[in-house]
């Protein structure tokens, strides 16, 4: 069997990005993902700028606390003070206007008294060093500077990054178009009735709501009935349409239906036993020249097999760059079952209790049970030599985050 790490290089390998792209604007590129680099065109700040709402002076003046300083104006966000600070004089200042360069420290509100008899005479409760409360120009950012690489996928933070740099425009990937179906006749479509022998189409609903987080168009061609020539026109609709095509069930090996003969009659398909925990049998290649993932058909084995094994591929091919899971060290806070030679992805519950990281078992762990994957927060990731883990002992942990949370 292949390793889980050896099965994502080999897709990652197959597969090159997609290299048509177009340019949005700033609002519309949440979860688009950049096909050119963006350097920084302006300073940031553009000015030297007060962090606090205070008064702004020179610092030699208040080298001590309890100094009296005398107010000669003021300066407001878009309103700088024109001036020039003399010895023994300050101004009001107010979070985000310019600090005139005659100033070189601004004390907070809160450390001033003022006697409303005198409001001229401001008395400093602290002493002042120099550059306090002081956003100097370009600290954050100089022109030139790199600001996202291509590859990167937008965040609504990044937004307002662009926005501040004055970009309204950005080039990104093309959105990514993945078909999805779902084949057997013992599926039944959610709001149907069904016989006592047949089961709800539940696993082409979970991928495609995780293909739209991720933002990829979907092309969901439903439920294919067990019928060659039907699977075989979903397929041709699918590789004719889409960059990738996604199903689950029928790709084990040796499994009696249509859906393997007519991937087999249509494209170069490898099928693998992949020494992962849920999910073993999987399929990747290319159906009629588009590539293919074909998931095996319990749906917690379909969705994390997702996660773990067709995600990374789709990234790439998306034009994303790659990306290593944020992994976490925890304690495991109660006995769980592994038998060595498979990879476990088991799913948890993340605790932090007495001053440490304590991971659960979310429930049973049957590869058909969605509830684990819906109490769970976490996937417990056991190596594939690992054997039964004792309560007290570290394992490492990837929170559940998008697109299945």
């Amino acid at each position: 069997m292949l390793s889980v790490r050896d099965a994502v290089q080999h897709m990652l390998d197959s597969v090159q990005p997609i290299t048509e792209s177009e340019t949005v604007f700033i609002a519309d590129a949440v979860d688009r993902v950049l096909a050119q680099a963006i350097h920084s065109t302006v300073d940031i700040p553009s000015y030297d700028n007060s962090a606090m709402d205070g008064y702004a002076m020179r610092a030699d003046d208040v080298a001590t606390p309890q100094q009296t300083l005398t107010l000669v104006g003021q300066a407001l966000a878009g309103h700088p003070f024109r001036g020039t600070l003399k010895a023994g004089e300050c101004i009001r200042i107010m979070t985000g206007a310019e600090v005139p360069s005659s100033a070189s420290a601004v004390i907070p509100q809160e450390d001033t008294v003022v006697d409303a008899n005198i409001p001229q005479q401001i008395l400093f409760t602290t002493a002042a060093k120099d550059g306090q409360n002081i956003r100097r120009h370009g600290e954050e950012l100089k022109v030139g500077a790199p600001v996202f690489a291509s590859g990167h996928r937008f965040t609504p933070v990044d937004i307002g990054l662009l926005a501040s740099l004055g970009i309204a425009d950005v080039n990104v990937h093309r959105r990514l178009t993945v078909a999805l179906f779902s084949t057997g006749d013992e599926l039944v479509a959610p709001g149907h009735s069904k016989r006592s022998d047949q089961i709800y189409d539940s696993n082409r609903f979970v991928l495609h709501a995780m293909l739209e987080r991720l933002g990829y168009q979907v092309l969901n061609l439903g439920l294919i009935p067990d019928n060659k020539q039907e699977i075989a026109d979903a397929f041709m609709v699918a590789s004719a349409r889409a960059d990738a095509i996604v199903c689950s069930g029928g790709v084990s090996v040796g499994d009696a239906d249509y859906t393997k003969q007519v991937i087999d009659e249509l494209g170069a398909v490898g099928f693998w036993k992949v020494a992962m925990k849920p999910g073993k049998p999987f399929a990747f290649g290319k159906v009629n020249g588009t590539w293919f993932f074909g998931l095996p058909g319990n749906p917690v084995s379909a969705t994390v097999t997702f996660q773990q094994l067709a995600l990374p591929t789709l990234q790439r091919l998306a034009g994303e760059r790659d990306q290593e899971p944020v992994l976490i060290q925890a304690v495991a806070g109660e006995p769980l079952k592994k038998r060595p030679g498979r990879a476990d992805f088991q799913r948890g519950i993340l605790r932090y209790e007495n001053g440490e990281n304590r991971v659960y078992s979310a429930g049973p762990q049957g590869s058909g049970m969605l509830s684990s994957l819906v109490q769970g927060n976490c996937l417990i990731r056991l190596e594939q030599d690992r054997g039964p883990v004792e309560a007290g002992e570290s394992v490492v942990i990837q929170l559940l985050g998008t697109p299945i949370k």
